[in-house]
Parts: C-alpha cells; structure tokens; sequence
C-alpha cells in the first residue's frame, strides 16, 4: 500500500465525524479525539494561573542590581519573581511574564553584573544571537559586543530561521527601545560563525555567552565540545555564560543526534568536573527544579495558538506562552544555565 493511501486511511480514522456527521466510532479516535481539547484545557489553566501570579507580585524590594553569588542553575519560578530577576525584566523594558525565555535574559545579565562584565571597559561575543535584547541593552552600556550567528547556508538545518531565532544581519538585532542607533553601530559588530568550528581569531575577550542555541548543534557531545571551545576565546579569569535545553529527569532516556538535544544532570556534572580539573571555574551546580505552581505546570504542544483556534478565539483563551517546563518529543524539560570562569593559560 502507498504512503499516500495510509495517510488518507488514517485521516478518516482521526475524524471527528463520519461521511454522515455523526460522531467517527473506532478505537483509535475513541482515545485520540480529546487530546486536543485536554491540550487547550492544560494550556488555559497554565497560563491564567500564570497571569493572575504575576499580578499578585508586591512591589520589587530592591530598585537597583543585585550583587549576589549566581550559581549553574535551571530555571525556576522563584527566580523569576526574585527582586534580581524583575530589575533586569525592567531593565529590558518587557514586561514580567514567566516565561523560560524571559528567566534566560535575566540570569545572563545577573551572571555578567556579579562578574563584573556590564561596564564600559569590557568586550563581549555572543554565539547563535539570533533576534534577542542583550547586544542593544549592553550597547547602551557601553559594552562592546561582536553578534554571531550561523552562516546562511547551515541555517536551514537547524530550524532557526523558521522560528524566529536567527539573526542575518545586524539590523536584524537592533532593538530601538533600548539604545540609539548611532551607540549601537559603534558598539555591536556582526558575523558569521559555525558553533562547532570557533575561529581562532576570536579571542581575547571579557566575557561569552549563548541563549539556548547550543543545543542545535547535533549532539550533546557537541553542544559541550562548543563550550570548551568558547573558553578559547576568552582571557585568563574571563567569564561564559549558556544556557541549554535541559531534561529534568536524571535517570533513562534522553534526546541525542537530533536537531534539538536535551542535556541531563548526568552531562553536565561530568562536563564540570572536566572543567575544574582543567583549571576553571564552575559556578555551584543546583538542580533543584522549583516546587512552585508554575515549576509544576508542564506546557504542552502546539506552540503559537496553532490549537482549536476557533475555540480558543470563541472561549477568549490567551495564546501568549508562559511556561517554565514544556514537553518536548515526550520529555519534560526546561532551561539550565551554566556559568564558567576561565582558568589561568
């Protein structure tokens, strides 16, 4: 049988109804045909407990920046409604959501403050930038930052460009709310950069960082190989900062030798030890996965509204994102950050 039959076949089993409007009776749809409206019941409930979280939040305790002691980490809801973790939300002008996206921005900027990296005198590259805030905020700073991202011709196998995180060019990066154009011309810089293959010439610099882009890199060897590697370019007691999609069960199974990977515990305790016996440091390892309502609430897909939109618009469901956890090809995951000082030479 052709595999145009077979998906014909199997379209009028997950029907909802039959040639006669009446409802598609076979064990297959019996277990299937409500998974859709229990994935849209998940996503309602998650978000409006999100939503009605942040507006129960006091006013922030502390309107300055935080010199406190950043450790390796995952994402977690009481980062996300900590006094650090809201200035810079308000730093960069967006509004507090609890979104691991958001939480990435705002443990990258505490990671540099506590080392010392947002001032006018330090040098800062950032790999897979794609369409984020950091350059145009440390721009206006007065950090200077060179912005990479993947070549165009690799770019359409790792997904990127179809989802908004890929940068072509430097217009593409700037972001007018948070510094002028002139400051940001002098201050950023752009290139083409392949992950798994760091020109030598980039070095020398005060700090590196990456947003949840190591990942995309084939493998979860690789992903870790890119973060040595990005020690190179950095000097003696520099400071790289990443951030990776991370599996929160330790034990069995996980993604490898695929377009996104997932990380577990068991890599990145044997990749610090590596680290540490090579002379750098790795800021404190805390796996604690937070036991707050939104730690526990796990996102399902579709992304983006792309679910019973008709529903959703009758029913007034928001189909703004916020989630700390998700799953992804089954697996419950979020983000984990990694913050590394660089060793003498």
């Amino acid at each position: 049988m052709s595999d145009e039959y077979n998906e014909r076949k199997l379209r009028l089993l997950l029907s909802l109804v039959n040639q006669d409007s009446q409802p598609n009776i076979n064990a297959l749809n019996e277990r299937l045909r409500n998974i859709d409206a229990t994935s849209l019941n998940i996503k309602a409930m998650g978000y409006r407990l999100a939503r009605s979280l942040v507006d129960a939040l006091p006013p922030v305790q502390h309107d300055g920046p935080q010199d406190i002691a950043i450790k390796s980490k995952l994402c977690t809801q009481e980062d996300m409604e900590s006094d650090w973790s809201r200035y810079w939300t308000s730093e960069l002008k967006v509004p507090l959501i609890l979104h691991r996206k958001i939480w990435e921005h705002t443990y990258l900027l505490q990671a540099l403050y506590s080392t010392g990296n947002i001032s006018p005198d330090k040098k800062g590259l950032g790999f897979g930038c794609g369409v984020e805030p950091i350059p145009s905020y440390l721009a206006a700073k007065g950090v200077s930052t060179t912005i990479t991202d993947l070549p165009p011709e690799h770019q359409q196998t790792s997904g990127w460009m179809s989802s908004n995180e890929y940068a072509q060019t430097l217009e593409n990066a700037y972001m007018e709310h948070l510094v002028d154009r002139d400051t940001f011309n002098r201050m950023v810089s752009h290139r083409f950069v392949d992950m798994n293959a760091i020109p030598d010439d980039l070095s020398g610099y005060d700090f590196c960082w990456s947003i949840c882009a190591l990942e995309h890199l084939g493998s979860i060897q690789k992903g870790l190989d890119f973060i040595e590697n990005s020690l190179r370019t950095l000097r003696p007691g520099g400071t790289a900062v990443h951030t990776m999609e991370f599996n929160i069960n330790p034990d069995g199974p996980t993604i490898d030798n695929w377009i996104t990977v997932l990380f577990q515990r068991k890599h990145i305790e044997e990749f610090a030890r590596k680290m540490e016996a090579a002379g750098h440091k790795v800021a404190q390892l805390d796996f604690n996965a937070g036991n707050r309502p939104m730690d526990q609430f796990i996102d399902v897909p579709p992304w983006g509204g792309h679910l019973m939109n008709n529903v959703s618009e009758e029913l007034g469901i928001s189909t703004n994102q916020h989630h700390l956890k998700l799953a992804i090809d089954g697996f419950v995951a979020t983000c984990f950050a990694i913050t590394i000082t660089k060793g003498p030479e």
